[in-house]
């Protein structure tokens, strides 16, 4: 039987390669396989490339010996001892009385071949667990494996060598005896389990297989009938088992598990599941491609007919898809983005290049290559670095927040020395109404940037941050994404308006997915889902604003710069009044050419006794009801006043909502002025106190106060009793009298330590009936000591404390610092007392004069 290698492009035309009949075996040049086929009634096998090559790799051809029935292949192993050469193979594992080409390519095996084929000598092959190991050891190694004889030596066409092995008997290696200049193992032979003759179960199992082969042969096309009469007549079912072990197309993990098995019967059982499993796989592939071969015809006609409207489009002036993608490339080529973002932007334009127009895809993919397109790649606004300009600007809109603004100007300043400065992530906090959020756009304005804001109030899906995955419909990226894209620069002033307000459900935590975009070490990297591709928001100035920090997530509170945006005082809404509010109310009503004017007791009344808020978002509205009843007078041409007076204020709008507590004198004794903080303000209260005839052991407190406030009540009334003889109070009134506390206006919540030097003053002049300095007021916290702590507010508290006509006012010591931040103009005509005892207190508060 002569086969054939022939091939003109190749380079093997004409050459033969001539064997014997009853060892049959062919083999290819390196990188190249063989396949089987008929021509002129020969058999010829042709050699096709490879995707990869590799050395000692086996390329084997199913092609089967003739042999006896019961031959075991062991002929000449008898003088065989127990070390010898080892031959690693890469991929390859080889079965007893298989004939098998191997690759030689490694210094060491080629030697073991020439050598071995030289003095007709065996050795042993096994395989490697490892490829890529280059000189392996026994740990690389499996254990067991065939001894082999060298049929012959081949030198190919292109220069490689091809040896032509058949395996012996199976052994087991032991250890490795020699490593250089060749492998050498001791090992032991290993014996097959031989089913008992005439086991009708083993033959079964053997025609199983050999039907199961020709199948899988079949079905993959037309085999040489060489091939099929060879399978279907060979009577040695050793030789039928190994040489199907051998072709299967599974991993050498898997034929290492067949060879170690002895028993031949559980070996065929293992090979049949196998063999079964693969056809499977054949048998559903097949499937998939009768299915599809109709849609691939269907695809075809569509595509031609798409031929012939594209052609169509072409003659009427050119194809919309064809130019708007052409568009897309005019646009790529001018945006300023890295290599990694443009190799991105050509892959996804090629993708759409090739989706059909009336696709589904087409109309996802364009969109998403319109945002990589739109985003402002490396592109940025140029700061203006005027500090003078800058503080104008901020001071034009904004009245007070001096630490926002410094803030600002610090900034700029940086900016402007270093060139390159990351911008800083700012969280403005405070009351509703103040103007944290029109502040943005008087800092963009002040720095020369582009300004935009997203409101997080109610937000509870983190891919409104982070965007969608594309695989949804619908899929769009997150809204800090859509922002800068509309802002069109890569460094705007970002406001991330009601961060506190942001939710949290079963759809992902929006306020956790703001971390890397608000960390200044990540957020040069921030990635989108939608987007894919990392982009950079280290030069956007992100301006959060938020109402209260309890509702906001420590990991995010540690990213940004808190800046407290307190409520503003009477005396700044007068201001802001005067300034911002009236003039941009007179406008929007049309009064502008007229010569209204509102006194500036007018706009006190309107700001104390018909608005009671932090901002002055109420007063606005206050103002913008007056400017509608006065345009009404204008429009009906009746009568209005020049100068809008307190007095006028009943007709505009109705009676006062609110009234502010007023100094009462000192004409009783225990009634002591204290001052309060509120949201809305500072404000002045008084604290009362009282004797009735009792066991004396009770204390009686009223004036709905909290529990941190009752617990000041308590220490008071004890520290005074403590203290009973150094102010000279009998003993005897604390065991027959009880004692009454109380803070007027009861419909208000109030608590808080600050009252606790006004209650020991009150129960001091209560107790003693001296007379409590006129016009004074105090506040502080006291201990059981009699220490006086300090407390919050105090500017408040000190403008609260002038607008009541208060003369002095008693503070803790360690809030002398706290009147540094306090504007002079402010503090004029008020005369401050820092203690650290009550008995300073008690000194300066309390007069020797009885009351009547």
């Amino acid at each position: 039987m002569i086969y054939d290698l022939y091939d003109p492009k190749f380079g093997f035309g004409g050459q033969k390669y001539s064997f014997s009949c009853k060892n049959s075996y062919i083999c290819a040049p390196n990188g190249y396989n063989l396949n089987m086929t008929k021509r002129n009634n020969e058999t010829l096998f042709l050699a096709q490339h490879m995707e990869e090559s590799d050395e000692a790799v086996g390329i084997v051809m199913p092609i089967l010996m003739e042999c006896d029935k019961d031959e075991d292949f062991s002929e000449g192993m008898e003088m065989l001892g127990d070390e010898l050469p080892i031959l690693p193979l890469r991929n390859m594992v080889l079965f007893p009385g298989i004939a098998v080409p191997v690759m030689v390519g490694r210094t060491k095996s080629m030697r073991l071949i020439r050598e071995a084929s030289h003095k007709k000598t065996l050795l042993g092959v096994t395989c490697q667990k490892n490829t890529e190991v280059e000189d392996p050891d026994l740990n690389d190694l499996y254990t067991i494996g065939v001894v082999v004889e060298v049929m012959r030596m081949l030198e190919m066409p292109d220069g490689s060598t091809t040896a032509i092995l058949q395996g012996k008997k199976r052994f087991l290696l032991h250890e490795l005896t020699e490593t250089d200049p060749i492998l050498k193992g001791r090992i032991s032979l290993l014996e097959n389990k031989m089913p008992r003759k005439n086991d009708r179960e083993f033959e079964a199992l053997a025609s199983t297989i050999r039907d199961l082969i020709v199948k899988m042969l079949t079905s993959s096309g037309e085999p040489p009938r060489d091939l099929i009469f060879s399978l279907r007549n060979n009577q040695n079912l050793l030789y039928l088992i190994n040489f199907s072990c051998c072709n299967l197309l599974s991993q050498p993990q898997e034929k290492q598990e067949l060879l170690a098995i002895d028993d031949l019967k559980d070996r065929a059982y293992h090979l049949l599941f196998i063999l079964n499993r693969e056809y499977q796989l054949i048998e559903l592939k097949a499937s998939i491609q009768m299915k599809t071969h109709e849609d691939i015809n269907k695809q075809q006609k569509e595509y031609f007919l798409q031929q012939q409207i594209k052609a169509i489009q072409e003659e009427l002036g050119g194809n919309i898809n064809e130019l708007e993608i052409q568009e897309l490339r005019t646009k790529a080529a001018k945006k300023k983005w890295t290599d990694a973002v443009r190799e991105v932007f050509d892959k996804e334009v090629g993708k759409l290049e090739r989706l059909h127009p009336q696709s589904p895809d087409y109309s996802m993919q364009s969109q998403y290559v319109q945002t990589i397109v739109s985003l402002p790649w490396n592109e940025y606004s140029k700061d203006n670095f005027n500090l003078k300009r800058a503080q104008r600007i901020l001071d034009r809109d904004h009245f007070g927040m001096e630490k926002v603004k410094e803030r600002i100007l610090e900034h700029l300043a940086v900016l402007k020395l270093k060139k390159d400065l990351r911008s800083p992530i700012l969280c403005l906090y405070g009351p509703p109404g103040v103007g944290k959020t029109s502040l943005g756009k008087s800092i963009s304005e002040a720095l020369n940037r582009k300004y935009v804001r997203v409101s997080l109030g109610g937000l509870h899906d983190e891919a409104e941050i982070r965007g969608h995955r594309r695989t949804y419909i619908g899929a769009m990226a997150g809204r800090i994404i859509q922002s800068v894209q509309k802002a069109g620069t890569s460094n705007p002033v970002f406001i991330l308006d009601e961060i506190d307000k942001v939710g949290n459900d079963f759809r992902g935590d929006p306020a956790s997915a703001l971390l890397e975009a608000l960390d200044p070490e990540q957020n040069n990297a921030f990635h989108d889902n939608y987007l894919d591709i990392d982009f950079d928001l280290s030069k956007v100035m992100f301006i959060a604003t938020a109402n209260s920090l309890t509702t906001i997530s420590q990991p995010l509170l540690d990213r940004m710069e808190l800046i407290e945006v307190t409520g503003y005082l009477l005396e700044e809404k007068l201001e802001i009044a005067q300034k911002h509010l009236l003039p941009k109310q007179m406008e929007l009503h049309g009064i502008t050419g007229t010569r209204l004017k509102l006194q500036r007791a007018t706009l006190c009344t309107i700001i104390g006794s018909y608005t009671r808020e932090s901002g002055v978002r109420e007063l606005e509205k206050k103002i913008a009801k007056v400017m509608r009843r006065l345009a009404r007078k204008i429009a009906s041409e009746e009568a209005t006043p020049d100068v809008l007076r307190p007095n006028h204020l009943q007709e505009y709008l109705g009676r006062e909502e609110y009234t502010r507590e007023k100094y009462e004198g000192n004409q009783y004794a225990g009634v002591v002025t204290g001052l309060a903080w509120t949201a809305v303000g500072g404000e002045i209260l008084f604290v009362e106190s009282s004797l009735s005839r009792g066991k004396g052991s009770k204390l009686t407190i009223t004036g709905n106060l909290g529990e941190v406030m009752k617990e000041s009540a308590i220490l008071a009334l004890e520290y005074v009793h403590a203290h009973a003889e150094q102010w000279g109070i009998a003993e005897d009134l604390f065991e027959s009298r009880n004692t009454h506390i109380h803070v007027p206006e009861g419909a208000i919540p109030k608590d808080g330590p600050s009252a606790g030097v006004t209650m020991v003053t009150s129960l001091v002049s209560t107790f003693t009936q001296r007379k409590v300095k006129n016009h004074l007021a105090m506040t502080g916290e006291i201990t059981l000591r009699g220490r006086v702590l300090p407390v919050g507010g105090i500017k408040e508290k000190i403008l609260a404390a002038k607008r009541a006509g208060i003369h002095e006012i008693i503070l803790p010591e360690e809030n002398r610092k706290d009147l540094d931040d306090i504007k002079e103009v402010y503090l004029k005509g008020l005369t401050f007392h820092c203690v650290s005892d009550i008995a300073e207190v008690i000194r300066l508060a309390l007069l020797d004069e009885k009351v009547e």
